[in-house]
């Protein structure tokens, strides 16, 4: 995520609606009793993405960020495995700050083309740090539930696809050259888009985006299953991938665990966590590494992205 505005189920249980997506926004919940279960996302799954990233970012400079070896590496990292996976796969080339960055598209053979589902997250880290947090955790938690699309054979109505944005610190460069660079007649065939940036801080939040009503009560539901409140999102508003996407009229939402912002003693009463800390205290620093995630808070947001994506694509 980048620093500010102007810098910067029923976990494994049937999905229960799907949310039909008309006209360029989404309409209410309809009961969809024939709707495939959304899997369980596996967490050593998402975690061994991790693993990868890290050791990308320790032979690169200690960094995954844009321009650097370390981006490209994570790009052709993430690429082959969705190849293997039977995607689609495009990787789109822009220019920011002198140095050339790279958007990764992966789509899923099938569904409607003129519905798409759109589930993303940035894969560059700042200069300071691999990014563990910010945004390893949200670009394997997508890529993993990509897969999961893949070995569950799933077909849904929509046409599903998954990207991943580059230059996103720099001020969402890459994903708003993507919404750039689609024709009106082809953004307005992507009903929805899922953001995912830091979703695994080690002192974590839940917080839901509160951008499209249907979006919102899909993640709220999720997690009204699990038992686990949630808050609406507000330190990230205007600062991820999913901007570019609003300000184009596309139907937005996600989630987050929270980056410099202090956890209350009222979220710890609702949450665990330590009172007084922020949320994640290596935000953009060099101890974002494989040790500052919170693998419940992963494993659980990892849940919620197979959710939604099965759930609003049915």
């Amino acid at each position: 995520m980048k620093l500010s505005v102007s810098a910067r189920a029923l976990a494994a249980g049937a999905v229960a609606a799907a949310l039909l997506l008309t006209g360029g926004s989404l309409a209410g919940a309809a009961p969809a009793p024939s709707a495939a279960a959304a899997p369980d996302i596996p967490l050593s799954g998402v975690k061994a993405h991790l693993t990868q990233l890290q050791s990308i970012a320790s032979a690169n400079g200690g960094n995954r960020a844009h321009g650097r070896p370390g981006y490209k590496a994570s790009l052709d990292y993430v690429k082959a495995k969705l190849d293997a996976a039977g995607y689609t796969t495009t990787i789109q080339q822009f220019t920011a700050s002198g140095r050339t960055g790279y958007n990764l598209i992966a789509d899923w053979p099938g569904g409607d083309t003129n519905q798409v589902l759109m589930a993303g997250s940035h894969l560059d880290s700042v200069s300071s740090g691999a990014g563990i947090n910010d945004n390893g955790s949200g670009s394997a938690a997508v890529l993993e539930t990509a897969l999961a699309v893949s070995r569950a054979g799933h077909q849904p109505t929509k046409h599903l696809r998954f990207a991943w944005w580059g230059a996103e610190e720099l001020g969402l460069v890459g994903s708003r050259y993507y919404v750039n660079n689609l024709s009106a007649a082809n953004r307005a065939k992507i009903r929805g888009y899922l953001n995912f940036d830091m979703i695994g801080s080690p002192n974590p939040g839940y917080f839901v985006y509160d951008d499209d009503p249907a979006i919102e009560k899909t993640f709220k539901d999720y997690y009204a299953g699990l038992g686990v409140p949630t808050e609406i999102e507000t330190e990230g508003d205007g600062r991820s991938d999913h901007a570019p996407f609003k300000s184009a009229g596309v139907p937005v939402g996600g989630l987050f665990t929270g980056a410099s912002r202090t956890k209350t003693a009222a979220q710890v009463a609702k949450w665990g966590g330590t009172s007084g800390q922020a949320f994640d205290r290596c935000y953009h620093s060099s101890c974002d590494t494989t040790s500052n995630i919170n693998d419940t808070a992963l494993d659980r947001n990892s849940d919620a992205i197979a959710y939604a994506v099965w759930g609003l694509s049915a």
